[in-house]
């Protein structure tokens, strides 16, 4: 969810990659923690010729509790890109 989220962040016209990135690092670390949010990017590209903008989050698979396998989780939101006019 915090990875769609910050895609839709970056996807508003006007906005950045790095404020889809800043937001997704937002909600996980109210969520979870701080080093939980430590590799997220954000990238562009389309979807059936449409520009859409991917942020992609890779941590920690919690396996017990919040203990687990390092980097064994990824998951990528995408949003389409918003223009004005």
């Amino acid at each position: 969810d915090a990875a769609a989220e910050g895609a839709r962040t970056a996807a508003l016209a006007g906005a950045t990659r790095a404020d889809g990135v800043e937001r997704t690092r937002e909600l996980i670390t109210t969520a979870v923690g701080a080093r939980y949010a430590e590799d997220v990017t954000a990238g562009t590209g389309t979807v059936l010729g449409h520009a859409v903008v991917s942020v992609t989050v890779r941590t920690t698979l919690p396996l017990i509790g919040l203990l687990g396998v390092d980097r064994g989780l990824e998951v990528t939101g995408h949003a389409a890109v918003e223009r004005l006019g």
